[in-house]
């Protein structure tokens, strides 16, 4: 069973996707969404992920709310730094950030996470020396920044991952 759906809820969810997109529960809908699904399912295990293990469900919760605040902030931010007439104070710039987190998993979630936040983006991440590189749309204080993705989402993370 395991060959034929190797990640069950992968491929489940994937049928699913298809027909809500389709919006429709003929039967050669669901023929061809469970084909799809298959095909997805293998071609994930072909990739061979490795296992996550993740910690902690409860600090999971804390760091999705801390996210979603985060976004909002961001967003009203974004919008005020938009709606600004005045453009002579606003500077752009790249920010470099030693990380400790190293779990694939983990750093795609903080990917995730920055990218997700309006004003800074994921630019580079440097596997051998762990130096993370974002860009941030209203770069004030560099220090700042690190201080803010090392506490506030990478501690948290290592929590989860580690």
């Amino acid at each position: 069973m395991t060959r034929l759906l190797p990640f069950p809820i992968v491929s489940a969810s994937l049928l699913a996707f298809w027909l809500l997109l389709n919006q429709t529960l003929s039967p050669g809908h669901i023929l061809l969404g469970s084909a799809v699904a298959l095909i997805g399912g293998w071609g994930l295990a072909a990739l061979q992920p490795p296992k996550a293990y993740p910690r902690r469900p409860d600090r999971i919760l804390l760091l999705a709310a801390l996210v979603f605040v985060d976004i909002v902030k961001s967003n009203i931010a974004v919008a005020r730094i938009i709606l600004r007439t005045k453009r002579k104070e606003r500077t752009a710039g790249f920010v470099e950030i030693p990380l400790d987190l190293r779990d694939p998993y983990g750093l795609a979630a903080l990917a995730c996470i920055i990218t997700s936040t309006p004003g800074t983006l994921w630019v580079d991440f440097n596997e051998a020396s762990g130096i993370l590189t974002i860009h941030v749309l209203d770069l004030v204080d560099e220090s700042e920044w690190v201080g803010l993705i090392k506490e506030r989402y990478e501690r948290r993370l290592m929590e989860i991952f580690t």
